[in-house]
């Protein structure tokens, strides 16, 4: 409902505008009605109104003078003139002074309505227009903090010029800073315990109160807080014109970040801190350099304080004194030496640990390896499906990992896994040689001339190891197996044939009749005419 005052000083005209207009219905609350201009200047200070009916001939105050005091002090509140003086130098006031309507009498009870429906479609866009600005503004000041963040995150990743970073520090009402000035970026190592058990939002929750701690930490002057996309946190700390001491302060700051973060979230930070600049635009250099350092948590290992410095001093060492790493490994892999493998993957971590090498360069090294790796695969013909590690395992992978331990434990687990699917295969592909070597036998038991020779040909095998697996798999040697077909044949044509014993020994493979009947004695404790003869005798009956 808009509040509405009628000002006329005829008692006729505020009477019939009062009660011949339902205003509820037309969305007004008519809170009043006033003789003169005066008495309608005081209810208007003192109720705010949103619009007013007023007359231009009054006592005291006429109606234009009431409007040039409410377009000077109160510009939102509407104004309709009615006046029964027909004149143009009126309207031209009433147009400056920024009257709605300006209206001849009579007047009609249905202009009115219509005029009041006019006002109040006006006020209600009006209305929605301020509410939209004031929720714009509203998400800006929701939004401030990310603006800063954002901003502070170009600064240090992209650099910016001098003008833009004094516009920005005067919008974000930054602390003013001088230098020198020095990075540390803050890296969450893992989640410890609840690093396999977390949720997405248990995760965001973690991430809240670390940050929530190295705000605390470093709640200090010239220290300037943000964190990055990838979920770091950064702090640029200035103020210092002496280099060594600024190392010194900001150390001290990056070990209690990371003791209190340890001590009451029960998870581990790494802090890279790099070089020092002095320059804001020159930051960027600073920045990367704290990266730079941050990458050396492959090495050193996990909640460390890291320093430009102390990385710099370091000699490193070639990683080329175990060139043969990768032949060694694969060397390994393929005669199953699970044990030798993982002695191998230990002893060339060692090395990269104790080498001080460029990160690249010991990425690259570990992603020779998986090639290896990869590479015996496929000289081997296992299918990376077979398993999920070896199936996982690409020459990106290794940049997921944060530490040679961690890279040292995965290789491990894709040795496993390879070495078993090896085994599997070979296995696999050993079932299907057998099974030849069976359907060969099974096929070709008529030829008296059949040899292991012939067979091992047949299946692409050596006579040795045919002759292992071979039992392995069906429990009895190539010539057992053999004879056990051929006397099952035998049985089949004596039961269901009238050939004489000479013919069914020459279709089972037996050139000799005398050696096939002590063979079928041999193995069904009678002769093969004694057979034939229970088995008619059992049919008759």
């Amino acid at each position: 409902m808009y509040k509405v005052i009628i000002v006329d000083d005829e008692a006729v005209v505020r009477v019939g505008l009062k009660n011949t207009i339902d205003w509820a219905e037309h969305g007004f609350e008519l809170i009043g009605d006033y003789a003169n201009g005066r008495e309608a200047w005081e209810a208007v200070e003192l109720y705010k109104p949103e619009l007013v009916i007023s007359d231009i001939s009054m006592p005291f105050m006429d109606g234009l003078e009431l409007a040039g005091l409410i377009a000077a002090q109160y510009p939102y509140i509407k104004m309709i003139i009615l006046t029964g003086f027909d004149e143009f130098e009126y309207a031209q006031q009433a147009i400056r002074l920024k009257v709605s309507d300006f209206i001849l009498k009579p007047i009609t009870a249905q202009e009115i309505r219509r005029l009041l429906e006019k006002v109040r479609s006006e006020m209600d866009e009006e209305a929605r227009r301020r509410e939209d600005l004031g929720r714009l503004n509203s998400q800006l000041k929701m939004s401030l903090p990310l603006l800063k963040e954002r901003f502070l995150e170009r600064l240090a990743a992209v650099g910016l010029g001098r003008a833009e970073i004094a516009e920005g520090f005067a919008y974000f009402d930054l602390p003013p800073v001088s230098p020198l000035y020095l990075v540390m970026v803050v890296d969450i190592d893992d989640f410890g315990e609840r690093e396999f058990r977390s949720y997405e939002h248990d995760a965001e929750f973690l991430r809240f109160a670390a940050y929530d701690i190295f705000k605390e930490t470093l709640a200090k002057d010239h220290i300037l807080l943000f964190r990055t996309r990838e979920e770091r946190m950064v702090a640029i700390v200035s103020g210092q014109e002496n280099e060594s001491l600024l190392y010194e302060q900001v150390y001290s700051h990056a070990e209690e970040v990371r003791y209190h973060i340890e001590k009451y979230l029960k998870f581990t930070v790494t802090i890279g801190i790099g070089r020092a600049c002095a320059q804001l635009e020159r930051l960027p250099d600073a920045y990367k350099s704290a990266l730079s350092v941050l990458d050396y948590r492959l090495l050193l290992g996990k909640n460390r304080v890291l320093s430009i410095l102390d990385i710099e001093g370091k000699p490193s060492i070639s990683l080329a004194e175990n060139p043969d790493w990768d032949r060694k490994l694969a060397s390994a892999v393929k005669t199953g030496s699970v044990q030798e493998a993982h002695q191998l993957i230990e002893n060339g971590i060692a090395e990269l640990k104790s080498s001080h090498a460029p990160i690249d360069g010991c990425f690259l090294l570990v992603q020779k390896i998986v090639l290896s790796l990869i590479n015996s695969m496929q000289e081997l013909a296992v299918d990376e499906r077979e398993t999920s590690i070896a199936f996982q395992m690409s020459l990106t992978d290794v940049y997921r990992f944060k530490t040679l331990d961690e890279i040292e434990t995965w290789l491990k687990e894709a040795v496993n896994a390879i070495v078993s699917a090896i085994a599997d295969n070979r296995s696999r592909l050993t079932r299907m040689q057998i099974h030849r070597a069976v359907e060969y036998i099974e096929t070709n038991y008529a030829n008296d001339k059949m040899s292991l020779q012939d067979l091992c040909r047949h299946a692409l095998m050596s006579t040795s190891y045919f002759s292992l697996v071979f039992k392995q798999h069906t429990g009895v040697t190539f010539i057992e197996y053999l004879t056990g077909i051929r006397i099952a044949k035998a049985k089949e044509l004596l039961h269901h044939t009238a050939l004489k014993f000479y013919e069914i020994a020459e279709q089972v493979g037996y050139k000799d009749p005398n050696y096939f009947s002590i063979l079928f004695k041999k193995h069904t404790g009678m002769t093969p005419k004694d057979y034939r003869e229970k088995q008619i005798k059992e049919s008759g009956a």
